[in-house]
């Protein structure tokens, strides 16, 4: 048996990242994160602690090694050594090591250090007891009146603006304490969930409206649950289709109810259904819908789904595709109950080949692909199409054994030339390739067909229901002709429309065309509508989902999704979960005249809309200075009623700071560029201009702020369905990529890592990118804050 290195590998890891108190689920999580995995390795070496430490410490060390800024490295070594000895031991002290040393140049001092992390401050416990009484006696009646609603982090603040380096744990036991002392036993209404009040707006009525308007349907019981269409595994036995042939016979292919027991028998009556892509290329957002319907079907009747590899066509195939494909599932959010392959199956696929030749059922056949092609169009049966038996056993044990020329001999299957379903033309089922295979190996030199070793490995692994796309509705007579052929279990077919989205390709032809001439940066490129693009992009796996389960499990094969659509799912998602920043893409420079040079004001700013003024956690820092710099677009020579931002003698309010007025403006010798803005800020904020600007400050005199790299992605073709198109290339957008190279940011965004999203105010939501170094962020645009998708008007 030979041993897979990379899961020796992983093993040692997950022993390693357990051994210092991760728990299991945290640990195999980063175990399937590479870029996770190397930094927390790297922190436990410079740590000293490979033979493990305390669960208190471990914790430490796994924030280091995802949270510690990029920018400083250099001190990291310190930090750990604090960490170990105990020095600097609670989360908040670890939060203020990495702001002082991502503020830090290359000399730090160990008593400014220290003094910035609370290092050998201790908070006794009569302290903290006494900040809690002191904190409950302020706030008591609202505590009564609200009782166990009491915002509990609202009374966890107020005690650590006094101690701000206190054991949270403590803190909270004797919050807790306290309120049971105050407030005694949960009561039945402390446990009822208050209904939250809307505001009322006055309703417009409109009677020519009103009289048209019809009433709101229930929900389906579909809508509800899309998976109720499909049948249970033991009504497997009735009829599934019904095959034509030109003699007119029928065939009425069904399970006899020996062959559903035994079936039954086998799975225990679960559902078993498969996700069965070909490693010839990245997964796109159609198999996202693949997986919604194939992982979703098993989840829901608490069953299974296989992960099986198509791999009948070596030519085609690589490890880097099988790879992505299951890490990609699994970002997904779907387990597979087994990881199989086609090419597990060879040698039964074989066997059953050569069962169907000795049935009169399949024959070596020596035409050409042409041939084969001519001969279909004019239905006409090929010449060896009834050679002995016996002939083509032996032809095919010689084929198997290497002993016939790639190219001049193939086994198909005897179906009917006649019918008016091309799919049952004599399909082939084995040709010869002298190709080595990325899984089997080098054992075989004749690999099937999809149209054989589809449905008969659907068979071997019990499939309960084979669901698919529309296009293989065709195929669904050879499906059942070759498993009645064989006498083997017939699982359920069912196809459902194939998922379009406008203004992209989906096919894998031209994907892989895009990708390998170049016409963008590689499969992962955020304008491709692969998986690993619009996580590049910033597109979470619970956006794809919910864009999915909208579509429905419909055989409705003409629609095209707008892009939109799912761009709207994208924002829902973003808009709950992604922290708020201020970016300027196109600097402009201001110069604050009334405000002294030199000096730095540090101001709160929201990293959440909905934050009170008590929640810390809630706010970050942003430095205000005479120098601050907001986007060019924000500026013009010439005021008018509708325009809200900046132009001589025109006030703005900068966000979170001040208003400030225009009172000079530097122009280059040209006389129209704008160099510079001078201006005046209102530090009694009783100005109240309309317009709001976000806006980036030096963080210092004569220091710039955070340049960052920012990529605008937008729609990769100008035509709503480029590939009805024939020269589909000529269609590519030319501003479907644009890259600002030096935009600027505020110090928040400094220890960003890959794949953190945020929304950069007023521009739309944005995601660091992999390719960002320690000098240097890059973000990609994930989508813009406009939504379009809300307000038209369009059927699907």
């Amino acid at each position: 048996m030979t041993v897979n290195n990379d899961n020796v590998d992983k093993d040692k890891l997950l022993e390693l990242f357990l051994r210092i108190g991760l728990d299991e689920r945290t640990a195999r999580n980063t175990v399937a994160n590479n870029k996770v995995t190397a930094n927390l390795s790297a922190v436990i070496h410079e740590a000293g602690v490979l033979d493990g430490c305390h669960r208190a410490v471990g914790n430490l060390l796994y924030s280091v090694a995802t949270k510690y800024p990029a920018n400083a490295l250099i001190h990291r070594p310190i930090l750990l050594d604090y960490i170990t000895s105990n020095k600097v031991k609670t989360p908040a002290q670890l939060e203020a090591a990495f702001s002082f040393f991502s503020a830090a140049g290359s000399e730090i001092k160990l008593n400014e250090f220290e003094s910035a992390c609370g290092v050998g401050v201790e908070v006794s416990v009569e302290e903290i007891e006494k900040t809690v009484n002191e904190v409950f006696e302020e706030r008591k009646n609202e505590i009564l009146e609200q009782r166990y609603r009491t915002n509990v982090g609202d009374l966890f603040g107020h005690v650590r603006k006094k101690h701000p380096w206190a054991d949270p744990k403590i803190v909270k036991q004797f919050i807790d304490s306290k309120l049971f002392e105050l407030l005694g036993e949960r009561t039945v209404a402390d446990n009822e969930k208050i209904a939250k009040k809307k505001k009322e707006k006055p309703a417009k009525v409109d009677d020519k409206l009103a009289a048209t308007v019809a009433p709101k349907q229930p929900p389906t019981e579909e809508d509800l649950n899309p998976y109720l269409i499909f049948p249970q595994p033991e009504d497997n036995y009735k009829v599934h289709t019904e095959v034509f042939f030109s003699n007119g016979t029928i065939l009425r292919c069904c399970n006899t109810r020996e062959l559903l027991e035994k079936h039954l028998k086998a799975t225990g009556g679960r559902v078993l259904t498969r996700f069965p892509p070909e490693p010839n290329g990245y997964l796109h957002i159609g198999h996202a819908k693949a997986m919604f319907v194939d992982f979703g079907l098993a989840k829901e009747r608490g069953g299974g789904c296989y992960l099986r590899y198509d791999d009948t066509n070596p030519e085609a195939e690589k490890k880097e595709y099988i790879d992505h494909i299951e890490e990609i599932v699994k970002w997904m959010g779907w387990e597979p109950f087994k990881i199989t392959y086609a090419s597990d199956y060879f040698q039964e696929l074989y066997e059953l080949a050569v069962e169907l030749i000795r049935r009169g059922h399949a024959y070596v056949d020596h035409q050409t692909p042409d041939e084969i092609k001519e001969y279909r169009e004019k239905k006409m049966n090929s010449p060896w199409r009834d050679r002995p038996i016996a002939e083509s056993l032996k032809l095919f044990d010689e084929m198997k054994k290497g002993l016939i020329e790639e190219g001049k001999a193939t086994l198909r299957m005897k179906q009917d030339m006649q019918s008016d379903n091309f799919n049952m033309y004599d399909l082939i089922a084995y040709r010869i390739k002298f190709t080595p295979h990325p899984h089997a190996g080098d054992k075989w030199c004749i690999y099937p067909s999809y149209d054989y070793a589809h449905c008969t490995v659907d068979s071997l692994e019990n499939i309960t229901h084979s669901l698919c796309t529309l296009e293989f509705e065709t195929r669904r007579a050879s499906y059942y002709w070759l498993l009645h052929a064989l006498d083997l279990y017939q699982p359920y077919v069912w196809e459902y429309s194939r998922l379009n989205v406008s203004n992209n390709v989906l096919s894998k032809r031209k994907l892989n065309r895009l990708v390998t001439e170049k016409w963008v940066d590689g499969w992962d490129d955020p304008r491709l509508l692969t998986l690993a693009g619009l996580r590049r992009k910033g597109v979470t796996s619970t956006a794809i989902n919910a864009f999915v389960r909208g579509m429905g499990i419909t055989r409705s094969d003409c629609s095209l999704i707008r892009f939109d659509r799912l761009e709207y799912h994208i924002r829902e998602e973003l808009n709950r979960t992604a922290a708020r920043a201020m970016v300027v893409l196109q600097p402009l420079k201001v110069v604050i005249t009334n405000f002294e040079n030199g000096s730095i004001l540090d101001l709160d700013a929201k990293k959440w809309p909905e934050a009170q003024e008590d929640e810390a956690s809630a706010f970050y820092k942003v430095p205000f200075s005479n120098i601050v710099y907001i986007e060019q677009s924000d500026f013009r020579l010439k005021d008018s009623k509708d325009y809200y931002g900046l132009a001589p003698g025109k006030s703005v309010l900068l966000r979170y700071a001040y208003p400030i007025k225009c009172t000079d403006v530097i122009l280059a010798d040209d006389k129209e560029t704008v160099l510079e803005i001078r201006a005046e800020y209102d530090a009694s904020k009783k100005s109240k201009p309309k317009g709001v600007l976000h806006w980036v400050a030096q963080p210092s005199p004569g220091v710039n702020p955070l340049n960052v790299e920012v990529r605008l992605f937008d729609k990769l073709f100008l035509s709503e369905n480029p590939a009805e198109l024939d020269d589909w290339l000529a269609d590519l957008n030319p501003h479907s990529k644009v890259v600002i190279p030096s935009a600027y940011a505020v110090p928040e965004l400094r220890n960003a890592v890959d794949g953190d999203t945020f929304q950069f105010e007023r521009l739309g939501y944005f995601t660091v990118d992999i390719d960002s170094t320690p000098e240097k962020l890059v973000f990609n645009r994930t989508v813009t804050l406009r939504d379009s998708y809300k307000s038209s008007c369009f059927s699907w």
